[in-house]
């Protein structure tokens, strides 16, 4: 089942990159962006927790 689901969200991401290629980038911008204030707030909060 994680097999055939794995293989299902593959051919997903496959199918809307070729159809919509400008948005699956916005979309992959999006998602950078998120984990780099991810990353952002925690080396704020190290740098605070050791001043």
């Amino acid at each position: 089942m994680k097999k055939v689901l794995g293989i299902l969200v593959i051919a997903f991401a496959i199918f809307f990159v070729l159809t919509q290629p400008a948005v699956a980038a916005d979309v992959v911008k999006g998602a950078g962006g998120v984990i780099q204030d991810v990353f952002n707030s925690f080396i704020d909060f190290i740098t605070a927790l050791f001043r």
